[in-house]
């Protein structure tokens, strides 16, 4: 993130930028550019990265603290059989009448509460529902909780997970963490490339003390981590406002969305259809036979069920595993005849699709459970040190009472041309796809631009030499 002190300041006069140094290889020419990059792209952005580190760390502790802080309404003990999931879907209904069932979640595994998911409450988001959990073996209604999103996160995570996502400013927070995920792959390659670049004598930590020391821990650790980081960005940019949108625009020219099951019901839909009415999940043959015609076409636990939206359309059954092996299976189930009318295949989803859907669960730790979340822990643990131990050499770096001495301008000048138009090219690409990255660069640029012409004509504009 930092360099060592070079021999002129901003305050000094300097000779003129050194033309491109003949014989040279590309990789030598871009390392004072890719310093400078890297710099001030770690004092400026690290505070966003130093609260998304911060918020994903708690996040992903949060999986095993919801178990903890909500064991009485997830789990119950284990009894001799499971009752129908309609006589329990009926005893959440007496207990909350209001408000339309929107899925029923059978539960999962032996001792595992079911939830009845309830929208239209009067006191709960109208992005959320309410989570009634009922015992499966007594039809008793162990309590109730906010729930948000497809994982079924309940209030503790999902303060968390908005805290995380934006701050819980709303979507003009949500530019913080699509902000940080834009940057955070250029300062991990660029730190890459810098480390690799550095002699091996220079990279040892054994023995050294000061700035030096404090190098080789950001640079050692940061090279061990920074795959991580850019699959972190990566993933962080599928669903964010502005990059998330354009990476959604090309899947979709591509032909890789993420498929549907077709809810329309069969020919008979709406004759012969009991129940229905004020949000009743009893629709034509009712759930338990629907449950029952999905087993058959071999969705196992966990499952959800969604009633029909209207008197054209199916039940919607469908597989909610996000660990792995992925289960993402649906079947569409007619109200009237308990028929089943279409059927979807995880297996046959797009090859995108299939990476999307694996790499948001890898991001927030469902894919691999305990493993993946204890990964995560670590990977921000990591990003908390390195961006430490960057201020700290930036620190390191002043002289006396001077805090962080700038890296010297006139580095992309060195670029030979048949490298620097390239990179250009590639730079316009990247701004126009992330453009939390492309406009916050270009803004550098034309600011650094302007003080260095500033500088350059009050006799001192500095070129030097930046090493690290």
């Amino acid at each position: 993130m930092t360099t060592t002190p070079t021999p002129t300041t901003d305050d000094a006069p300097s000779p003129p930028a050194p033309a491109p140094a003949q014989g040279k290889g590309a990789g030598s020419t871009l390392r004072p550019l890719v310093l400078r990059l890297h710099f001030y792209a770690g004092v400026l952005v690290a505070p966003f990265l130093l609260v998304a580190a911060l918020t994903g760390l708690l996040y992903a502790a949060s999986f095993q603290a919801e178990k903890i802080v909500y064991d009485h309404e997830l789990t119950v003990p284990v009894g001799d059989r499971e009752l129908p999931v309609s006589e329990q879907v009926a005893a959440a209904r007496a207990a909350h009448p209001d408000g339309e069932i929107t899925a029923v979640r059978p539960s999962p595994e032996p001792g595992a509460t079911t939830r009845v998911l309830l929208s239209g409450i009067p006191g709960v988001d109208p992005g959320h529902t309410l989570a009634v959990f009922v015992d499966p073996y007594t039809a008793k209604v162990r309590g109730e909780l906010e729930q948000y999103g497809s994982t079924g996160a309940l209030p503790l995570r999902t303060w968390i997970d908005e805290f995380h996502r934006d701050l819980h400013l709303g979507e003009p927070g949500r530019l913080y963490s699509e902000f940080a995920a834009s940057w955070l792959w250029v300062i991990a390659c660029g730190g890459l490339v810098l480390w690799f670049s550095r002699r091996r004598t220079q990279r040892k930590l054994r023995g050294t003390t000061g700035r030096r020391r404090t190098l080789g821990l950001h640079g050692g650790v940061g090279a061990w981590v920074a795959l991580g980081f850019v699959f972190l960005s990566a993933t962080g940019l599928t669903w964010s406002a502005y990059a998330g949108a354009h990476i959604g625009d090309l899947r979709t020219a591509l032909g890789q969305e993420t498929p549907a099951v077709s809810a329309a019901a069969g020919e008979h839909a709406g004759h012969g259809v009991a129940g229905g009415a004020g949000g009743d999940a009893a629709h034509g043959v009712g759930l338990d036979r629907v449950l029952a015609a999905a087993r058959a076409e071999g969705l196992d636990n966990p499952v959800e069920i969604v009633p029909p939206a209207d008197e054209g359309s199916a039940y919607v059954v469908q597989q909610i595993q996000r660990s792995w092996p992925t289960k993402q299976d649906a079947v569409a189930v007619d109200p009237a005849t308990g028929q089943v009318t279409d059927v979807l295949r995880f297996e046959d989803f797009p090859v995108l699709a299939k990476l999307t859907r694996w790499g948001i669960d890898l991001h927030t730790g469902s894919l691999f459970g305990l493993v993946n979340q204890i990964a995560l822990m670590l990977l921000a643990l990591s990003l908390i040190l390195l961006i430490l131990w960057g201020y700290r050499m930036w620190w390191q770096r002043g002289r006396g009472s001077a805090f962080g001495r700038p890296i010297p301008r006139g580095a992309w000048q060195q670029v030979p041309p048949q490298v620097l138009v390239p990179l250009l090219a590639l730079v316009a690409v990247l701004g126009y796809f992330v453009p939390l990255l492309g406009i916050p660069l270009a803004a550098f640029l034309a600011v650094d631009i302007v003080l260095g012409e500033i500088a350059h004509r009050r006799g001192r504009r500095t070129y030097g030499p930046a090493s690290r």
